[in-house]
């Protein structure tokens, strides 16, 4: 699928959470849709379980909720949130037919190992969705900064175009 990177009216629902670490039981889950122009074009709200296996579903609850049909692509801070709470990527893309790009900022050497020790009954299940949501790809924004990326149903240069469209920030030199 491509999407239209030049168009002024484009609308990502970007997705975010929040919690107080070892307090909240739950998440509270962020989605706005943002036109590239920087106008704010609705938003909605759910809940992950911290630790669980349900973040992929409240995405999608999140966007159902919204029944819009004019998102084009939905923009996740971390695939794996809440507390080790696994996005499936591949899943959210099925269920809706939009792209779906992940991006983080520091590169890791992976999670498996906390998988495994923090969640023995089901670690290899959420080791199994997280190795389908395939490798990150290192990509620089026009603004400098080096961000890590997944992406699903768009190509790496419509991705860069839609991440450079919706980020704002210039890279601060040092002094």
């Amino acid at each position: 699928m491509s999407v239209h990177t030049h168009k002024k009216g484009i609308r990502a629902l970007g997705v975010s959470e929040s919690f107080a670490k070892g307090i909240s039981r739950r998440s509270v889950l962020a989605g706005v849709v943002m036109r590239a122009d920087m106008v704010l074009d609705g938003f909605s709200f759910s809940s992950a379980k911290v630790g669980g296996m349900d973040a992929t579903q409240r995405i999608l609850e999140l966007y159902r909720n919204l029944d819009r049909s004019d998102v084009n692509v939905i923009l996740l801070n971390g695939c794996i949130i809440s507390w080790y709470n696994v996005i499936d990527i591949n899943y959210l893309f099925e269920e809706t037919g939009i792209p779906v790009i992940c991006v983080t900022y520091e590169d890791s050497e992976g999670l498996e190992r906390y998988f495994r020790e923090l969640f023995p009954g089901d670690g290899e299940s959420r080791i199994e969705i997280y190795h389908r949501n395939g490798p990150r790809n290192p990509l620089r924004l026009n603004t400098g900064h080096m961000i890590f990326v997944r992406f699903l149903g768009v190509n790496q240069n419509d991705t860069i175009g839609i991440l450079n469209k919706f980020t704002l920030q210039e890279q601060f030199q040092s002094l």
